[in-house]
């Protein structure tokens, strides 16, 4: 969802509105990087992906790092000179090779150094078809991330969006970088707010196909089997899954205004939470289960407001100004993504739950749209426009560290980062 929609939400509320190589820019200084070299695997140059640029680029996007650079190529088994590296300013190295097997796979080995204390920290070998390399490089980025700060790597998770060319929508899954990945589903109607299940393996979205208003759909992922979920009289809209993937919340006006309800995962026992004379829409759960963050305009204009999901007063919880839309919890319960309205601009805005008095805006950019955690809490995804084009970027949540992902599509909207798949 998101504030264009929320404009119309009151009708869908009323009615809603290729593939493509994203590139991927740094903008933006981090206070505190740790540098890391990675040096060009042997036999990269081999195959059709340049593996150690795919890590090199994960790890910037992160904020966490900085790249030191390594123009040589270093394959798992050498015995780097640490002195050499230390006079780089590396505190790691990452060497490693790309091999074929015989097969028609490739073997991705790597390993990690402390350059400081001057031994390996952590290797592996990651089998992989030749168009799953650079998703073997994701894995390998995964595992440097994780072992030198301690979170988990979110490179080889996914990323939904929806784009629109002429008047033709598509519902993208694509890796975390925005590659690689492919539509799931195509229609001349529109797609609007994906929300993944809690086991990344179905989309739950609403669309106008087949019958002609919003219905609330999920898909699984893989085959691309599809059912109905919510297609009751009047507007179906805004799902999002509850953390154990049992139940979901939607909006409906089938009842007259539109209001929040909770809905078994195949749609049944539709139950009723909110009951007002406002518009109730964009429900999610906290991560814990036991809380619903909603956007309501019952005090006038939309304002984001929380309630027990066993039912109980609402509770507003955002102060910044008069427009307070699209609610995104970090997946700790920590922090609150939103989009705010100040002085005419649509704004990225953060701040911790308990203190959203102290929430900052994050961007500098003034079409902000669809705010969505990335699985480990680090980063954000989101729409805005730049240079004129919709495009979705990441940032850390300082905003410091800001990467667009550009495609080629003039419309691409409402970004929803998946969750870790074991």
């Amino acid at each position: 969802m998101n504030r264009r929609l929320f404009a119309a939400s009151s009708g869908l509320l009323l009615a809603a509105p290729a593939l493509g190589q994203f590139r991927v820019e740094i903008s933006g200084v981090g206070a505190t990087q740790l540098p890391i070299a990675i040096a060009r695997f042997r036999d990269e140059d081999r195959t059709t992906q340049v593996v150690s640029g795919v890590i090199r680029a994960d790890l910037e996007r992160s904020g966490v790092f900085r790249n030191i650079e390594a123009n040589q190529v270093i394959d798992e088994s050498a015995r780097p000179n640490m002195s050499d590296w230390r006079g780089r300013s590396a505190d790691a190295l990452l060497t490693g090779s790309v091999t074929r097997l015989a097969d028609g796979r490739f073997d991705v080995r790597y390993l990690l150094w402390d350059v400081v204390k001057g031994k390996d920290l952590i290797g592996g070998s990651i089998p992989a078809s030749p168009s799953d390399l650079r998703l073997a490089a994701h894995k390998v980025a995964d595992a440097v991330y994780e072992k030198l700060t301690g979170d988990k790597g979110i490179f080889s998770t996914h990323i939904a969006y929806v784009t629109r060319s002429g008047k033709r929508y598509a519902l993208r899954v694509d890796h975390a970088d925005g590659t690689g990945g492919e539509s799931i589903l195509q229609s001349n109607d529109p797609i609007i707010s994906p929300a993944w299940s809690p086991d990344g393996q179905e989309l739950a979205y609403v669309s106008f196909y087949e019958d002609q208003k919003a219905v609330v759909w999920a898909q699984d992922v893989s085959s691309g089997a599809r059912r109905k979920l919510a297609s009751f009289r009047g507007s179906n809209s805004a799902p999002s899954w509850a953390p154990d993937g049992k139940s979901l919340v939607v909006t409906l006006s089938r009842d007259g205004f539109s209001q929040l309800y909770l809905i078994g995962r195949n749609g049944e026992s539709p139950r009723r939470l909110t009951n007002s004379q406002a518009i109730d829409t964009e429900g999610v759960f906290s991560p814990d289960g036991r809380q619903i963050y909603f956007v309501s305009d019952r005090s006038g204009g939309p304002q984001i407001y929380r309630m027990p999901v066993s039912g109980g007063s609402p509770e507003r919880v955002s102060f910044t100004g008069g427009y307070n839309i699209s609610p995104s919890i970090s997946p700790d319960g920590r922090h609150l993504a939103y989009i705010s309205r100040q002085n005419g601009a649509f704004k990225l805005y953060v701040g911790e739950i308990g203190k959203l008095g102290n929430a900052q805006a994050i961007t500098e950019s003034s079409d902000d749209e669809s705010p969505s955690f990335a699985p480990n809490g680090k980063l954000i995804i989101y729409a805005t426009r730049t240079n004129g084009r919709d495009t979705l970027m990441t940032t850390t949540l300082d905003g410091k560290i800001k990467a667009i992902l550009e495609s080629r599509f003039p419309d691409v909207r409402e970004p929803v980062w998946g969750p870790f798949v074991r």
